[in-house]
């Protein structure tokens, strides 16, 4: 709790391109939030070395990631956006915690053995411990909630598992988190797979509409996603392709599905798919200026980092200092 108000914290990889998924999944109701919650938001760039990165484009996307939350709308003077990296305490409580998480239980953590699967040359502890340092970077902030989709519902278990575990033995330490139940963001599909979840790092671009797309770029990939031979748009289990387009329409416009329906009715897939890719442009276009216009202006970005690293910090290290008094390690003299 914070100035009476609860914490909420979540964040972002700063690889591959955010795409229209993550903005009206996650990023755009992120923006109502500061009004309810005190807001953490993160630049998660070191659970980005758990696959190797370049040095200097991970650098590229941290910053261009976190000059798109303030393009997409979230104000750096009532969020706190900042580089997990630039927090230390992440590091030294995710260090703590893995003394308390059973290897059983990370040994349960699907999401390991799907990126295992895929990184077969570089199956790293990292990757094996990638949950105890999503749990640290939760529990530092004494967050309340945390906006988690079901991908990453084990995790969160396992961090209040641990949290649990670990108040049991020291005291109330640590507030235990909840997911967060508020409203949820639409769940976009790929526009060439609409069974799967629409990625940033799918191989087939066409699949996945990116927030720096220009307008011709997400025309075409509109026009070209998959549909049916129905020529009908209704939003039905048996037109994956079309719900999918409509989910996106509607999340678009704000418009109710029925409402949508009715909009296309006795209209060809052509139009509707116009229709779709015009309201794509209508919300990418102002946060593609926004992000141009910050993106030139250095000084401003740099001084969002610095204070917000400042911010987080402190808050960091009021939970961390307790932590380790708990845990017995010597008090530092300051």
């Amino acid at each position: 709790m914070i100035d009476n108000k609860k914490v909420l914290f979540s964040g972002m990889q700063a690889t591959g391109d955010l795409t229209l998924g993550n903005y009206l999944g996650a990023l755009k109701n992120w923006v109502t939030l500061c009004d309810e919650y005190e807001c953490f938001y993160s630049v998660v760039d070191m659970h980005s070395i758990t696959v190797r990165q370049d040095p200097a484009e991970l650098r590229k996307r941290a910053r261009n990631l976190l000059t798109l939350y303030i393009a997409a709308g979230l104000d750096p003077e009532k969020n706190c956006l900042y580089y997990q990296s630039h927090v230390s305490a992440h590091a030294e409580l995710a260090w703590i915690l893995n003394c308390y998480a059973y290897m059983g239980e990370l040994n349960r953590m699907t999401q390991f053995k799907d990126k295992a699967s895929k990184h077969t040359e570089n199956i790293n502890t990292g990757l094996y411990t990638y949950p105890v340092l999503m749990a640290a970077d939760i529990l530092l902030y004494q967050a309340d909630v945390v906006p988690v989709g079901k991908d990453q519902m084990q995790h969160l278990e396992l961090c209040r598992d641990v949290a649990q575990r670990f108040n049991g033995i020291y005291g109330e330490v640590f507030t235990i988190p909840e997911g967060y139940l508020g409203k949820i963001g639409a769940k976009i599909m790929s526009l060439q797979e609409p069974e799967k979840k629409m990625s940033k790092s799918d191989e087939n671009t066409n699949a996945s509409i990116y927030l720096m797309d220009d307008p011709d770029t997400i025309m075409r990939k509109c026009k070209r996603a998959v549909t049916d031979s129905k020529a009908c748009v209704s939003y039905e289990e048996d037109q994956p392709g079309i719900r999918n387009l409509l989910d996106i329409y509607c999340a678009c416009t704000d418009k109710s599905t029925q409402e949508a329906v009715l909009e296309f009715e006795g209209k060809g897939y052509g139009d509707f798919k116009s229709a779709v890719g015009e309201s794509v442009i209508s919300v990418l276009l102002p946060i593609q200026t926004r992000f141009k216009e910050l993106s030139t202006d250095k000084a401003y970005i740099d001084q969002i980092i610095k204070a917000n690293a400042e911010k987080a910090n402190y808050y960091a290290q009021k939970t961390l200092r307790k932590v380790q008094k708990k845990v017995g390690f010597p008090e530092r003299i300051r």
